[in-house]
């Protein structure tokens, strides 16, 4: 399955400066950023996914952002497939594709061999049963039959539950068997740059670009989503959003709700983290002191791969 296409893919936590340097490096390499973040496909969904904006391009084409509804699904199959496709598209050009996120499984996806089964056909008479019952049912269902899938879906989100649940009767595989043995192989000649710097400084950057979404509305942006009925969908499970919900649904204070928003953003950091180091074969870079050699070594890496 290996071709000989090069990737460059830019990973690491949130805050820690991926935007800026993919900007550097596809100006560098006359690359094309591809987006790597499970939340920035959605529109109407800028100020908290920290979404680059036109001006930050630097008239770098950007691909795989605000491609999706608020209330529309998405999944980490049909990300692999479209970003495929970009790659094939990005070099026929004659540029170099360059990923460019924090969502680690997506781009692990794209990289190494991940393969997606197709679910089976629907017993209807099942999916009846199923639809009668209760969210809170289902989901408990769900947690016997599939502990793992179970953590990866939000209770309310009721079609993904119950097609976890279909795959399980259906096929009698839970989610860890149908990824078991995949994803070593790799797909591309590829270079995965990711950053990281002291856990405290990383930290502090995350608190900070908490209060910067603030003062640019994040608030009013949330607002809006809430005040169009959005909820209950997978775009607002996104930390930034479903905090403001909280507040909003009047559960908890504002205060709280920042609080909260700058706790889980921490967490999901090191959340990152943990899945790069342990995942993927990553080379690590600091990205305010070792630029220069980030790109001393991708040169080195795409005059190898010629």
């Amino acid at each position: 399955m290996h071709n000989t296409t090069n990737v460059i893919a830019i990973v690491g936590p949130t805050a820690v400066g991926k935007t800026a340097l993919s900007i550097q490096l596809a100006k560098a390499f006359n690359g094309e950023i591809i987006n790597g973040d499970s939340m920035q496909v959605y529109r109407e969904l800028h100020i908290g996914t920290a979404k680059i904006t036109k001006e930050e391009m630097e008239g770098i084409p950007h691909h795989l952002l605000d491609i999706k509804d608020p209330d529309e699904s998405f999944s980490v199959a049909e990300y692999q497939k479209l970003v495929r496709g970009k790659i094939e598209e990005i070099t026929l050009k004659g540029k170099l594709p360059i990923i460019v996120g924090g969502t680690g499984l997506y781009v692990q996806s794209v990289l190494y061999d991940f393969r997606f089964t197709e679910q089976p056909n629907r017993d209807e008479n099942r999916l009846v049963e199923l639809e009668k019952m209760s969210p809170d049912n289902l989901f408990e269902r769900l947690r016997l039959l599939d502990p793992e899938a179970a953590k990866e879906i939000h209770p309310n989100n009721v079609q993904r539950v119950i097609r976890a649940i279909e795959r399980v009767e259906l096929t009698g595989k839970q989610k860890n068997d149908i990824e078991q043995n995949q994803g070593n192989e790799e797909v591309y000649n590829h270079y995965i740059i990711g950053l990281s710097i002291d856990r405290e400084q990383l930290y502090n950057r995350i608190n900070h670009r908490v209060d910067i979404m603030l003062e640019k509305g994040l608030l009013e942006e949330v607002k809006t989503l809430y005040s169009k009925g959005v909820r209950d969908v997978q775009s607002i499970q996104a930390i930034g959003y479903k905090e403001i919900y909280a507040y909003l649904d009047g559960n908890v204070s504002l205060e709280d709700a920042i609080e909260q928003l700058k706790q889980n953003s921490r967490r999901y950091a090191k959340r990152q983290l943990t899945y790069f180091r342990n995942k993927m074969d990553i080379h690590w870079y600091n990205p305010f002191s070792d630029t220069e050699r980030i790109l001393k070594e991708i040169n080195q890496f795409m005059q190898e791969n010629e």
